[in-house]
C-alpha cells in the first residue's frame, strides 16, 4: 500500500499530493487524516504531511518512492472527514490543498499544558510529629514550617503553600527525598468561561417555540436531516428554541457547535448556554490565548465538552459525533472568510453536516435572501416566530427626515425629536443605545438638502469617491468628475457623509453632561476582555447611554433600553454594493429590536435623508417578508444573487501596467471558454482601495446561473494562471457571491 501525502510547508506553491510506501509497521495504523512525519528533498529532511488517501500502485518509479518514516507526535489529530471537508472548500472556493487544510485545523502547534500541583503528607501524624521534632532540634526552619502546615491539613495547593510559608522549592524536594511528603502534578485546562451562572429555569415556551422544537425532535428522532431556518422578530426567543433542540441531539449521545457572528456576541450567549449544559460547553475565539484555544481543543479530544461556541472558525471543532450546527444571525457577513479560501461558513456548516449526518438551524430575524430564497425553492424548512415570548409589544418607530431638520436650522447628527426622547429616558432613569450606521461606508456622495445619491447608470449602486476628484464604480469600473451643486436641486449641501462614534459621544456629552456615557467600536475593545466589561458595565445600568456601531445591535438582551437611536442611516444605504439595501433592512431592524425588551415598550428613532427607500419604510414596520418582496425585484431584474450567481476574481500585483494586461489576458479568456455566452462579464475595474502597501488592485466580476458553470470556469482560470508565467509575480484570488464589494 502507498500513501498520499499533502506536504504541510509554508511554500503554498507546492500545493500537489506525494506518494509514500508504508513500512510494514505502520500497515492498518494510517487513516486519512493522519499527520505524519516523511522525507523531503534531496537531503531526506524531516518534515510532517496530512495523508490524504491510500493507492495499491505506485504512481512512479517504485525505487524513487520514500518511506513514511512515523505517524506525528504531539500534534492534533484531525479527522478524515475534515481533510474531505478541506478537498471541497479547495474545489468550491478556489486556493491551495495547504489553505484549506490550515483552514480546517485551527491549532498550528501544541502549546504548554498549565499544570496544578499540590502536596501531599505520607506519613501518619504520630510519625509526622517525631520528624517535626527533629527538624526544629536541627534549627531547620523551613521545613519543620512545610511539615507543620501540612500536619494541620495534609493536602495542599503548592503555589499557595509556599508562598505562604515562604519555602522554596528545594526544601519540597528534600521532604519528597525522605518520603514525607509527594509533590503531584496533574494537567489543568485553562478555561476561557469565568463568569456563571447555574440552574437557570427553562422559560415557558410560546405555542410557536414550541412548534419549531417538536418539529426539529420529529425530524431527529426518524433520523431525518436537513437545514432549517428559524425565522423570528427580534426578541422571540429564537435561542431558547436552539437550546432545546440541542439538548435533543445531546441525549442522543450527540455534541453540538453554535456559530455566533461577533465576538462581541460571546459572553451574552456563552452565559445562558452555560446556565442550562453547564461544564459541558465550550467557546473558541480569536480574543482568546494560545494556550486557551488550544486546551479547548484538547478538551474536545478528550470528551469533555458537548457543546462549542463561537465566531465562524469554531465551525471546525474536532467533534466525533456531530450531529447540529447552529448558526444564529446567519445573515451577518461576519460568516463569509476573507482570506484565501473565502469559504461562506453557510454553505460550508451544509456540507460538513451532510458529511457527517448532522442538521443545520439558521436563525435570524432578518434572514438573508439566499436563505430565504432557498425556502421559497423548498430547500429549507422554515420555522416561524411571529410573536415576542413573554407577549411583550415591539417598539413604536419614528422616522426623521433629516432633510427637514436641515431645513429648520438644525445641522447636529441628533434630531430634535431624539434630543426630547433621550432628555426623558434620562429623567425616568431608563437607557439609551444609540446606533451609528458606519457598515459598508466607502464615501458615498449625497446631498443633504434633497437626499439625492450618485449612482452609477450601468450597476444601479453609489458612485465612491476617489482621490483626484474621481466618483468610481466598484464593478464596472465607470468614472464620473466630483460634484460641487447638486444636479438633482441645485444645492451646494453636496458631499461625503461622514460621522464617527467619538464625534457622538463628544456631541451627546455636551447635550447631557450629567448623563453616563460609554463608546463601544474597534478602539475601545481592543483589549482581550473589552467588550465584556463595556457590556458588563451597561448591563448592570452603571452607564445610561451606549454609543457604538453594528457591534452593539445583535443579539444583546438589556430590559432596561426603552429608546434607541439610529443616527446616519443612510451609511449603509449608499455603500456602492448590489447588498446595500438589504445590510441597511438587517441593521435598522436589528438595532429597533434592542429596544423595550422588559416590562416597558421602547422607542425607536431612524434619522435618515431617504425617508422614501423601502429598506426604511420596511425595517420601520419591521416586515421582512414586504422588503423580501421588493428587493428580490431588483436582485431579478440586475442579476444579483441569489437570483444569479456571482464570482469575483481579485488580482494583486507590484506593477500597474503589467497588472491591467494580466486583467485583459483574463477577461478575454474568460469569455473565450464561456463559448455559449452564459456568463455576464464584468471590469476589470478599480476597486475602493485600488493600491495598499505599493501593490496595485483590480477585478473581474462574472454573473451566471448556475454555480456549477461559474465554478468550471474558475477552475479553467485557476490552471490558465498556473501555466502562464505572466501570472507569476501577482496574487489571484476567487471569492463567491461576495459580501461586500472590493
Amino acid at each position: 500500500m502507498y500513501a498520499d501525502i499533502i506536504v504541510d510547508i509554508t511554500h503554498e506553491k507546492l500545493d500537489k499530493v506525494f506518494q509514500y510506501s508504508i513500512p510494514p509497521e505502520l500497515e492498518g495504523e494510517l487513516q486519512t487524516g493522519m499527520e505524519v512525519v516523511v522525507p523531503f528533498g534531496k537531503g531526506n529532511k524531516e518534515i510532517r504531511g496530512y495523508v490524504t488517501g491510500f493507492s495499491a500502485k505506485p504512481g512512479y518509479d517504485e525505487e524513487k518512492i520514500k518511506p513514511v518514516l512515523r505517524v506525528a507526535e504531539g500534534s492534533m489529530a484531525i479527522e478524515a472527514r475534515l481533510v474531505a471537508l478541506a478537498a471541497w472548500m479547495k474545489e468550491h472556493y478556489g486556493g491551495t490543498m495547504i489553505q484549506a487544510l490550515k483552514t480546517v485545523i485551527p491549532i498550528k502547534k501544541q502549546e504548554k499544558a498549565r499544570r496544578k500541583r499540590r502536596v501531599r503528607l505520607l506519613i501518619d501524624e504520630e510519625e509526622g510529629r517525631r520528624q517535626l521534632e527533629g527538624y526544629l532540634h536541627k534549627n531547620q526552619k523551613a521545613r519543620a514550617r512545610l511539615l507543620a502546615a501540612l500536619l494541620d491539613q495534609p493536602e495542599q495547593d503548592y503555589e499557595l503553600l509556599t508562598k505562604k510559608l515562604n519555602v522554596t522549592l528545594a526544601v519540597v524536594r528534600a521532604l519528597e527525598e525522605q518520603k514525607v511528603i509527594s509533590l503531584e502534578s496533574e494537567k489543568i485546562f485553562r478555561n476561557p468561561i469565568r463568569h456563571r451562572e447555574k440552574g437557570r429555569k427553562i422559560p415557558e415556551f410560546t405555542a410557536e417555540q414550541q412548534y419549531a422544537a417538536d418539529v426539529f425532535r420529529e425530524d431527529y428522532e426518524k433520523g431525518i436531516r436537513k437545514t432549517y431556518l428559524v425565522y423570528g422578530i427580534t426578541g422571540s426567543g429564537k435561542t431558547e428554541v436552539y437550546m432545546e433542540m440541542i439538548a435533543v441531539a445531546l441525549a442522543d449521545g450527540g455534541q453540538a457547535i453554535v456559530l455566533i457572528p461577533e465576538i462581541a456576541l460571546t459572553y451574552q450567549t456563552v452565559m445562558r448556554f452555560y446556565a442550562r449544559f453547564g461544564d459541558r460547553v465550550s467557546v473558541l475565539n480569536s480574543r482568546m490565548s494560545p494556550g486557551e484555544r488550544y486546551d479547548q481543543t484538547e478538551r474536545v479530544k478528550a470528551g469533555e465538552v458537548d457543546v462549542m461556541i463561537g465566531p465562524r472558525s469554531a465551525l471546525f471543532t474536532p467533534f466525533q459525533r456531530l450531529r447540529l450546527i447552529v448558526i444564529d444571525e446567519e445573515h451577518e457577513s461576519a460568516y463569509k472568510s476573507e482570506q484565501v479560501p473565502r469559504y461562506h461558513a453557510r454553505e460550508t456548516a451544509i456540507e460538513r453536516a451532510r458529511r457527517e449526518g448532522a442538521s443545520v438551524v439558521l436563525g435570524s430575524a432578518t434572514p438573508s435572501l439566499e436563505a430565504f430564497y432557498a425556502c421559497r425553492c423548498g430547500r429549507f424548512q422554515l420555522l416561524e416566530l411571529k410573536m415576542r415570548a413573554g407577549f411583550g409589544e415591539l417598539p413604536g418607530v419614528f422616522v426623521e427626515d433629516m432633510r427637514e431638520e436641515l431645513r429648520r436650522g438644525n445641522r447636529s447628527i441628533i434630531s430634535d425629536r431624539l434630543k426630547n426622547l433621550m432628555d426623558d429616558r434620562l429623567r425616568k432613569r431608563e437607557q439609551i443605545m444609540l446606533f451609528l450606521n458606519r457598515r459598508g461606508y466607502a464615501g458615498f456622495v449625497s446631498c443633504r438638502s434633497c437626499g439625492y445619491v450618485v449612482k452609477c447608470p450601468h450597476c444601479d449602486v453609489s458612485l465612491s469617491v476617489h482621490r483626484g476628484g474621481k466618483m468610481v464604480c466598484h464593478y464596472c469600473g465607470h468614472e464620473e468628475p466630483w460634484l460641487n451643486v447638486c444636479p438633482s436641486c441645485g444645492s451646494s449641501y453636496i458631499g461625503g457623509f461622514k460621522a464617527g462614534t467619538q464625534q457622538a459621544e463628544e456631541l451627546v456629552k455636551r447635550m447631557f453632561p450629567d448623563a453616563r456615557v460609554l463608546r463601544m467600536d474597534m478602539d475601545t475593545t481592543r483589549t482581550k476582555d473589552g467588550h465584556e466589561k463595556i457590556l458588563e458595565t451597561f448591563a448592570s445600568e452603571e452607564a445610561d447611554i451606549l454609543i457604538g456601531t453594528q457591534m452593539i445591535v445583535k443579539g444583546h438582551d438589556f430590559p432596561n433600553v426603552t429608546l434607541v437611536g439610529i443616527l446616519a442611516a443612510d451609511m449603509s444605504l449608499y455603500s456602492g454594493d448590489y447588498r446595500a439595501a438589504e445590510r441597511t433592512f438587517q441593521l435598522l431592524t436589528q438595532a429597533a429590536g434592542r429596544a423595550g425588551r422588559g416590562k416597558r415598550r421602547g422607542e425607536v428613532v431612524i434619522q435618515t435623508y431617504s425617508p422614501e427607500h423601502y429598506s426604511i419604510e420596511r425595517a420601520a414596520a419591521q416586515d421582512y417578508e414586504g422588503f423580501y418582496d421588493a428587493e428580490m425585484e431588483y436582485r431579478e431584474l440586475m442579476g444579483y444573487p441569489p437570483v444569479e450567481q456571482l464570482l469575483a476574481v481579485l488580482m494583486t500585483g507590484p506593477d500597474e501596467k503589467l497588472l491591467d494586461t494580466a486583467a485583459k489576458y483574463l477577461k478575454e479568456f474568460a469569455v473565450r471558454i464561456d463559448g455559449k455566452q452564459r456568463l455576464q462579464i464584468i471590469g476589470p475595474a478599480g476597486p475602493y482601495v485600488a493600491k495598499v502597501s505599493d501593490m496595485y488592485r483590480r477585478v473581474l466580476y462574472l454573473k451566471g446561473r448556475e454555480d456549477r458553470i461559474l465554478t468550471e470556469v474558475k477552475n479553467r482560470m485557476e490552471r490558465y494562471i498556473e501555466v502562464n508565467q505572466g501570472f507569476h509575480g501577482m496574487r489571484i484570488q476567487f471569492d463567491f457571491n461576495p459580501m461586500n464589494v472590493f
